[in-house]
């Protein structure tokens, strides 16, 4: 018995047969097989499967296996046969199997595909065209989801700038989490350039709409912001930052907050999608404070995907300083500091005449001592002159007078 199983361990596997791929959908590709002919009932079949580059290996007993792939180059799979499970077991010989991508110029296929999930409401992709395109090449954008039935067009197309894209309705119900992805095709209708395709991850292409603040607020020498978080997101699935700019010119943060350090007010802690922030250190009559806020998803519910919202409509609160009192600062301190400057002058002046006396000039001490003497004689000439000749008129009236009285 032993020698039986020993052989049957031996005995190179049989190759699996009828192996063939098709494509499912946009982008999933099935490889089917049938069991190897001629094996040993004994035998308890397993099949290993990997890719070309060896990788997703994996040994199981169904004969079909199924892969997201976008179809922009050729994917092969390579399927053999075994007795069991174990990895040690010698297979069959392996059978490969590829699907080619759709005939087409490589040029001619569009470039820079992306796909971003807004606010959990709709898709939006866009791409630039390929290099041996037209300019008037008419796009179709199509897009496959597990809860679709069929695979849809985008009618949406719109062209900004050189990108051209498609918009189309995708909701949190609509989408299937459990498959985590979206199939994406953009070609021609006139069918002359080369399709792609993309597979597009629900959990890392999301943006959420912006926030909306509900109510600033000081307390205890503190700013409070208190938004509201978009709608379709719980609040711990998102991450905020919050930019505060304070009049003239000075700039706060952004900050990043990822835990709640304040506690909401208890008129709003009813309300859903409510989040907090407080700056301290803030003063209410010093300046103007104008504060907004944005989000992005976090690895709690999606990926990191540094996508961030638009900003929030920024809210302003404070009080404007009083300028007119620096604007008459600005011109009394000029006049002050000029009358200062002046009246300093005037007392180093004083100073250096106390400090420094003049000394006299010789020459002009004699000249005083001989030049006045000199005036003062000439002043005692002409004064004796004068009157002596008063006098003698004197004189002479009075004798005058004499005489005329003498004859009578």
């Amino acid at each position: 018995m032993l020698l039986i199983e020993l052989v049957i361990c031996l005995e190179v596997q049989p190759p699996v047969t009828n192996l063939s791929v098709s494509v499912e959908n946009l982008c999933t590709i099935i490889w089917t097989w049938s069991p190897p002919e001629g094996v040993n009932p004994n035998c308890s079949l397993r099949y290993l499967s990997h890719f070309d580059d060896k990788q997703d290996k994996v040994i199981a007993p169904e004969t079909r296996r199924s892969k997201e792939v976008p179809l922009n180059e050729e994917v092969c799979l390579q399927v053999a046969s075994q007795c069991s499970a174990n990895e040690s077991e010698k297979p069959s010989v392996l059978r490969r199997k590829c699907i080619s991508p759709p005939k087409g110029d490589p040029e001619s296929a569009v470039t820079e595909l992306q796909c971003i999930w807004h606010n959990l409401s709709y898709m939006k992709c866009s791409w630039l065209p390929g290099r041996n395109t037209s300019p008037d090449t008419n796009y179709t954008l199509y897009y496959w989801y597990s809860s679709l039935g069929k695979i849809l067009q985008c009618e949406n197309i719109y062209r900004e700038g050189q990108r051209i894209g498609c918009s189309f309705k995708l909701t949190k119900e609509d989408s299937s989490f459990e498959q985590h992805s979206i199939q994406i095709m953009v070609k021609d209708n006139a069918g002359k350039i080369k399709p792609s395709f993309k597979i597009v991850s629900l959990t890392s292409c999301v943006k959420p709409g912006p926030p909306h603040i509900k109510h600033l607020f000081f307390k205890n020498d503190a700013l409070f912001v208190l938004w509201k978080n978009p709608q379709n997101f719980s609040s711990r699935c998102l991450t905020s930052e919050v930019e505060v700019n304070s009049s003239p010119t000075e700039l706060h943060g952004p900050f990043s907050v990822e835990e709640e350090k304040c506690q909401i007010p208890e008129s709003d802690r009813n309300m859903e999608g409510i989040s907090c922030f407080m700056l301290p250190g803030v003063l209410p009559d010093t300046a103007v404070y104008t504060v907004r806020v944005r989000v992005k998803t976090n690895k709690l519910c999606f990926d990191d995907n540094h996508l961030w919202s638009n900003w929030s409509e920024a809210l302003s609160i404070g009080k404007e300083p009083n300028t007119t009192f620096y604007i008459t600062m600005l011109l009394i301190i000029p006049v002050i500091v000029a009358g200062a400057v002046i009246v300093l002058l005037l007392y180093l002046k004083r100073l250096k005449i106390i400090i420094f006396p003049p000394i006299p000039d010789p020459g002009k001490i004699f000249k005083e001592m001989f030049g006045d003497q000199n005036d003062d004689t000439l002043h005692w000439k002409k004064y004796d002159i004068y009157e002596k000749q008063s006098k003698e008129e004197t004189d002479s009236v009075v004798l005058i007078e004499n005489l005329k009285k003498a004859p009578q």
